[in-house]
């Protein structure tokens, strides 16, 4: 367990890497057309993570046993249509882990 000093030293020295990568864009970038690497990054990079988060969350299911992933399933389902509805990221989220939540402590 951490102390109370060492709670805030880790806190400022996170908050100073959090401060520090939001600004490095502005550092080397402002005033200069970004380089194209960079708008592929953009673009691609978030589908592609989300994919790999789906691909996770559904890799530890067990199909063959308990309720054969239907809290995840139903989760899922709702977290798609919660966001094609609304297009809010963290409704979708909130909703869907909050479903989850409860269809997983009834199972």
């Amino acid at each position: 367990m951490l102390s109370v000093q060492q709670a805030l030293v880790a806190s400022f020295v996170m908050g100073a890497i959090i401060a520090g990568l939001r600004a490095a864009p502005f550092l080397f970038f402002g005033g200069r057309t970004t380089p194209a690497f960079l708008g592929f990054v953009e673009r691609y990079l978030p589908p592609v993570a989300m994919t790999a988060l789906v691909v996770a969350s559904y890799a530890s299911v067990r199909w063959l046993d308990g309720p054969h992933g239907l809290p995840e399933l139903a989760a899922g389902t709702a977290v798609a249509l919660l966001h094609l509805w609304k297009r809010n990221a963290l409704l979708s989220i909130v909703g869907g882990t909050a479903l989850y939540m409860a269809l997983a402590s009834l199972a």
